[in-house]
């Protein structure tokens, strides 16, 4: 007796005996003892009898073993990289390896209904609501298989809910004012708050990085429109939403930028030019209402916005590329030295007043020395400097030569004859 082509050796040695109503006849038996494991279902065990008699001198009997066994299982199609809603598909396999074959059950977690009957499921593509945790049984007459689970997580582009409290928010000047701003997304989205600005060489000027924006002291820096930015990555790669965008218009008194633009060499709030040229000042006011006064101040003088006196003269106030902003502009014309001081602009609306100065350096001959012109001044300073020096020594050698001279043509009385 054989298996697969390897003799198994019996539990006890061959038995023969007659055929009990014919005695010529003899009979042969051998038992084997093999264990019943599903490692063995489907092996062929033969059985050969050799006698003299047999054609071959061998007659051959097979027999397949059919082991029973409960089902084992194992998944396959299991992801490997984030699930994205909309674009990806996903087949899931729970192979069971049973005899008699077995039944499949798919279940979803936290859901009594069965998901799928099949050995396969699958989603295509695959939503935000299929994500959670699956599991798969087999079961068959013998028994059940333990159970197999994997948990999907469904990722999405962030969605942005609600921007607010409302399209517009108005505030009054120096007064706090905050901004929300709700999204949904996997993974969880970061927030930035921007504002549109048309200044600084840029679009935007970041504000937050919070869903909720808050400006403690609202100044007219702050008026404009304003979206929110919700950022996630999936895959490695950046998914961005943008709110409509929110406007912040801000109401109070007038106030003076401390952000200025001027003409002849702008340092901070001065202005520098050469003597003899001309000097712009400008200004940037804010005010909501508009300004109804404007002036600029300096020394006794006031000169109003569209007036001029001698080489002084102020522009009518313009527009702005910021909302109820206005551009104040101040001319000096053949700039002096007596011109360096610093000018007030003065501007008032119904709600209040505010002043700001920005001082004029007028640069005569010397300050605006190369240099090469400089060095060489100061080259003429050491000279004379060191001329000087080697005159007070000649004077004090001449006076000590004088008095050596002195002291030799006086004899005193003992030694004249």
């Amino acid at each position: 007796m054989v298996k697969c082509d390897q003799e198994i050796s019996p539990i006890h040695p061959q038995t023969n005996s007659t055929e009990p109503d014919n005695p010529r006849t003899w009979s042969a038996a051998s038992v084997v003892q093999i264990p019943a494991n599903k490692e063995r279902h489907g092996t062929v065990l033969k059985c050969l009898a050799l006698h003299e008699s047999y054609a071959a001198r061998s007659v051959a009997v097979e027999a397949r073993l059919d082991v029973k066994y409960a089902p084992t299982v194992r998944l396959m199609g299991a992801p490997q990289i984030d699930l994205e809603e909309g674009k990806d598909s996903l087949i899931l396999r729970c192979v069971a390896d049973a005899n008699p074959p077995a039944s499949i059950v798919w279940r979803r977690a936290g859901r009594s209904e069965i998901a799928s009957l099949q050995e396969s499921l699958q989603l295509r593509p695959v939503g935000r609501r299929d994500a959670g945790l699956y599991t798969c049984q087999a079961q068959n007459s013998v028994g059940t298989s333990d159970t197999m689970s994997v948990q999907l997580d469904v990722k999405y582009a962030p969605k942005i809910l609600s921007a607010g409290p409302d399209r517009l928010t108005t505030a009054p000047l120096f007064s706090p004012a905050a901004f929300e701003c709700v999204a949904e997304g996997n993974p969880t989205p970061t927030y930035k708050w921007v504002q549109r600005i048309s200044t600084q060489g840029k679009p935007f000027l970041d504000r937050g990085r919070e869903s909720r924006l808050v400006i403690d002291n609202v100044t007219y820096d702050y008026q404009g429109e304003y979206e929110c930015r919700a950022t996630n990555f999936i895959n490695g790669q950046e998914r961005t939403v943008t709110s409509d965008p929110i406007a912040l218009q801000v109401v109070g008194a007038p106030q003076v930028l401390r952000t200025t633009s001027g003409a002849g060499g702008l340092s901070g709030h001065s202005v520098s030019v050469r003597k003899g040229d001309s000097a712009t000042l400008s200004l940037i006011v804010c005010a909501d209402p508009r300004p109804r006064h404007v002036a600029w101040e300096w020394g006794s003088l006031r000169l109003e916005a569209g007036s001029g006196i001698g080489r002084y003269r102020v522009d009518d106030v313009t527009q702005d590329s910021r909302e109820d902003c206005y551009l104040a502009t101040l001319h000096i014309d053949d700039a002096d030295l007596q011109d360096q001081r610093p000018y007030y602009l003065v501007v008032e609306n119904e709600r209040g007043t505010d002043r700001h100065a920005i001082s004029l350096r007028v640069e005569g001959m010397f300050s605006v020395v190369e240099p090469l012109e400089l060095s060489y001044l100061l080259g003429i300073a050491g000279g004379c400097l060191a001329a000087f020096l080697i005159l007070i020594c000649l004077c004090i050698y001449a006076v000590r030569a004088r008095k050596c001279c002195f002291r030799s043509k006086y004899i005193p009385a003992t030694q004249r004859h």
